[in-house]
């Protein structure tokens, strides 16, 4: 499990942090000292080589300000110009920030710095034993320097729970869409998505006892019971999967089409090119342009004159007919019926 901090601010507010223990601090603090023992053993031969000094004392006093400094101005500066990361906190992911949940600051870093020379690890700390110990008993992992700087080390990279998206569970499709869900408060709503997001980690019992809850109060709200037979976290999955879909379907209702579109054909852009003042589906553009609602050609209406009768004759012809129209029809396709559950 994870582990929250309990801190609380001046203003009540409880800090939802993941704090950093003894192992992860301690896997950093082992790259930060591999790191500045590199730099203390170049720096030493720098002194040694490049810098041939007569005097014994000042190569001492030289050796003794350069571990200073690379013990103590390593992570001071490193932690300043990052707000609270060292090289080996970077590679664990880990941050030191204060205990209301800001970045640190110069004196902060230099607190830690100090406190940890002097107090938890080197001068006085037996190589780390006191860092240990007091990182054991304090509940946020922290050591002398950072109750006396004011900081925490926290976790910026945790892993990814993957909260699953809720689903409709097959069959109650029909069902939910009779529901209403119009009382359904958010507060109501966020619980049950946080339970079913947690189910699995759950044990049984409580699982079942904290869903009968839960599903008591959305059965009040909506006016619908849990169907006999039917699973709690089914009832629950399948309330918060019909009111997701229903405002999606409000939210595409409320967005603004354009001002062209038809029911059927979809939206219409603007065209580059003047369109046909004739094309109507299915007989494609046509030029020039008939009278609006005028018969097709060759048709009969009754506004023309009738035609003449036919002339029986020896040869048996048949009588003239009328010509068929230019463009016949087109066959309408079946219309699907929309309420066909799926397969």
């Amino acid at each position: 499990m994870e582990e929250e901090s309990e801190l609380v601010t001046g203003e009540a507010v409880v800090l939802d942090l993941r704090v950093a223990k003894l192992a992860s601090r301690g896997v950093a603090m082992l790259l930060d000292v591999l790191v500045q023992a590199a730099l203390l053993f170049g720096a030493i031969m720098l002194v040694v080589f490049a810098l041939p000094v007569d005097d014994a004392s000042l190569g001492v006093t030289l050796i003794l300000v350069l571990f200073v400094l690379v013990m103590i101005g390593y992570p001071v500066i490193f932690e300043t110009l990052t707000r609270g990361k060292s090289l080996g906190k970077l590679a664990l992911g880990l941050r030191v920030v204060r205990t209301d949940g800001g970045p640190i600051r110069f004196r902060h870093a230099l607190t830690r710095a100090l406190a940890g020379f002097f107090v938890d690890f080197w001068a006085l700390g037996f190589l780390g034993a006191v860092a240990v110990i007091v990182s054991l008993t304090s509940s946020n992992g922290r050591r002398v320097g950072d109750f006396l700087a004011g900081t925490v080390v926290i976790r910026e990279r945790v892993p990814d729970t993957g909260q699953a998206a809720i689903m409709m569970p097959p069959g109650l499709e029909p069902w939910a869409a009779q529901l209403d869900l119009s009382r359904l408060p958010d507060e109501l709503a966020l619980a049950v998505r946080q339970y079913l997001a947690r189910y699995t980690e759950l044990r049984p019992e409580a699982a079942e006892a904290l869903g009968y809850g839960l599903a008591q109060q959305v059965a009040e709200r909506i006016g619908t019971p849990v169907p006999p037979g039917m699973p709690l976290w089914a009832y629950l999955s399948a309330v918060l999967a019909e009111r997701r879909n229903r405002d999606h379907a409000r939210a595409l209702a409320a967005t603004p089409q354009p001002a062209t579109s038809h029911p059927g054909y979809g939206p219409a852009y603007p065209q580059p090119y003047p369109a046909p003042q004739t094309a109507q589906p299915g007989y494609g553009p046509a030029y020039p342009a008939p009278q609006p609602y005028g018969a097709p050609v060759g048709s009969w209406s009754p506004a023309a004159p009738p035609l003449p009768a036919p002339t029986p004759g020896a040869s048996g012809a048949e009588p003239p007919t009328a010509p068929r129209p230019a463009h016949p029809e087109p066959a309408q396709p079946p219309v699907e019926n929309p309420f066909t559950p799926p397969s």
